[in-house]
């Protein structure tokens, strides 16, 4: 299990052997997969493994991955952000659409024998990332992601756009681990995305920012937790007289409307 940092062992890290697409810049190899949908076998294994209904689209082998020559790594794939899900119900949302989204995954997932158990069914997620590495680890700190520097118009060598899950919650709203990664020649920045509208109920956004500085080593890992009441963003929404479905789709739209429950700060430096 990838709880935030700690260090997973090799046979539970991904292999990027037959990614599509690297690029290598001082010494840090970032690599992405995008696959299609996992079959009905991987699904059923994946399931087995986590102990937990999967959500509806799993894009099993899909990953991003930063590594550095020394051995360093630090990738986001999908078995552990799931696997970070709330597997003991404490987490769950005790609202009417929660026997309606159990419903249609025992419809879905016939095949699957195990029961459909209590679980964060939202499949929210504070996953952070997986270490392959027990050196350097992060550490908090204090200083920020330097947004001025990622303002400049240095050109982009590299830039990609990945899926590892997504799931509609019964027709109810939509909930999406999504990572976007750009690289510049002095720098890079990875934000993995969790997001969650349940509509009428609650909007959730947890970003994870990582800045790599190649020249430095530097790496800075960010992590904001945000959350608000779907009708409180509604209301917000047509206060401003704009089209509030269309609105609500879109969590950039939304993310200054939440207020944060959550954030860290941490930081390493690649000798």
């Amino acid at each position: 299990m990838a709880d935030n940092g700690r260090i997973e062992p090799s046979s539970h890290y991904p292999s990027a052997a037959d990614a599509g697409n690297s690029i290598t810049q001082h010494g840090f190899k970032i690599t992405t997969r995008k696959l299609p949908i996992l079959k009905a076998e991987p699904i059923e294994q994946m399931t087995k493994r986590l102990g937990i209904a999967p959500p509806e689209m799993i894009f099993g082998d899909n990953l991003v991955s930063i590594d550095h020559e020394s051995g360093w790594g630090l990738q986001f794939n999908t078995y552990d952000a799931l696997d970070q899900v709330d597997k003991t119900g404490g987490s769950m949302l005790q609202v009417a659409h929660s026997r309606e989204w159990q419903s249609t995954r025992e419809k879905k997932h016939e095949g699957i024998t195990e029961v459909v158990k209590p679980f964060d069914w939202s499949y929210s997620t504070d996953y952070k990332g997986t270490l392959r590495s027990q050196s350097p680890l992060f550490e908090i700190t204090t200083t920020p992601i330097p947004l001025e520097l990622l303002k400049r118009p240095d050109p982009i060598l590299f830039f990609d756009e990945i899926i590892l899950y997504e799931d509609e919650m019964a027709d109810n709203g939509i909930t999406m681990y999504s990572c976007k990664i750009r690289v510049m020649p002095a720098r890079l920045l990875l934000l993995c995305r969790f997001f969650m509208r349940l509509d009428n109920v609650v909007l959730r956004i947890r970003d994870t920012r990582v800045y790599v500085d190649f020249g430095t080593g530097e790496v800075i890992r960010e992590y904001v937790a945000k959350e608000e009441k779907y009708e409180v963003v509604r209301q917000k929404l047509a206060s401003r007289g704009q089209d509030v479905p269309a609105q609500l789709r879109d969590p950039n739209n939304i993310n200054d409307l939440l207020p944060i429950v959550d954030k860290s700060l941490e930081r390493l430096v690649i000798r």
